[in-house]
């Protein structure tokens, strides 16, 4: 079956993206760490995005989001990756590709396992690739400190269009600090632990965060990690090793029950779809496509002569 793209309303997403050729062009330093930052803060502000977890590693990003609905997320993600490619070509040089190809989005179930494996997940990020330790030691942009309520996520944002005009109508160049303001990145709770005060969700992303480190000591069995030092020196055009490509699963759920009622639904939708679109083709423009699918642009019609 070809999969559409669809969210449910307020549906719980993990949105995955990868660079061209799997390079290094996220390279944790201290200024993408900062761009990233107030680009994600900007995205976040103009479209009412709920950032449960964030991690991007050097290759690829991780979010843990909330979403009204698919519209909304493929709105906030367009302006993600296209400022982030803009701002890290103009800062390293880059001029071909940035990202490999669009987006993933891969739904989340409502079941408290089901969340905190992916965030989990996320945490992890950094450690159980033998890079650094404790994903608190990632120098780049990295959740698990803002979690545990160490650290702010603020970046600066630049904005160029105003800085362009600034340009065009005085004589002399503009400082940059006319044009960049602070962003701060907003954490919001996972739907699952909603109810609980701050000191018992800190607590439980505290034992999440211990158990990952435990769990990279042992798989190192000794080996010392890369360091984020390494990290850093890396150049951000050369490629990391091919990762193993698996298929996407359709969902993120902690139990067969609950991922097939999930298939069942998307079943359903994917046939309205083609329903819908087959009555298209056939010359019915006022064809009805399911709600919250993206149905496909009408023909260009030309004018009459």
């Amino acid at each position: 079956m070809r999969r559409r793209r669809h969210c449910p309303p307020q549906s719980l997403v993990e949105v995955t993206c990868r660079t061209f050729q799997n390079r290094r062009l996220l390279r944790p330093t201290p200024e993408v760490r900062d761009l990233i930052l107030g680009i994600l803060g900007r995205a976040q502000r103009r479209y009412p995005i709920e950032i449960h977890a964030l991690v991007f590693l050097s290759t690829h990003y991780h979010l843990l989001v909330t979403t009204p609905d698919a519209l909304l997320l493929s709105r906030f993600v367009g302006y993600l990756n296209s400022n982030v490619a803009r701002e890290i070509g103009r800062l390293t040089g880059w001029r071909d590709h940035f990202w490999g190809r669009r987006y993933q989005a891969i739904l989340v179930s409502s079941e408290e396992a089901a969340q905190v494996s992916r965030l989990y997940y996320l945490l992890a990020q950094g450690v159980k690739e033998g890079l650094v330790a404790d994903p608190r030691d990632w120098p780049g942009v990295h959740c698990a400190a803002a979690l545990l309520g160490d650290k702010d996520l603020r970046g600066t944002w630049h904005d160029r269009s105003r800085e362009y005009e600034a340009k065009r109508s005085r004589s002399k160049s503009p400082a940059k600090s006319e044009f960049t303001t602070q962003e701060r990145v907003v954490l919001t709770p996972l739907p699952c632990w909603r109810h609980l005060e701050t000191p018992a969700r800190t607590a439980r992303v505290r034992e999440l965060v211990d158990a990952i480190v435990e769990s990279g000591k042992v798989e190192r069995s000794g080996r010392p990690v890369l360091g984020a030092k390494a990290v850093m020196a890396q150049e951000p055009a050369s490629r990391a090793p091919a990762v193993e490509y698996r298929p996407a699963p359709w969902v993120h759920a902690a139990s067969k029950a609950v991922r097939e009622q999930y298939r069942a639904a998307y079943r359903l939708f994917d046939e309205a779809f083609q329903a819908a679109a087959e009555a298209l083709r056939a010359g019915n423009r006022l064809a009805s496509f399911p709600a919250g699918s993206f149905p496909p642009a009408l023909p260009w019609v030309p004018h009459e002569t």
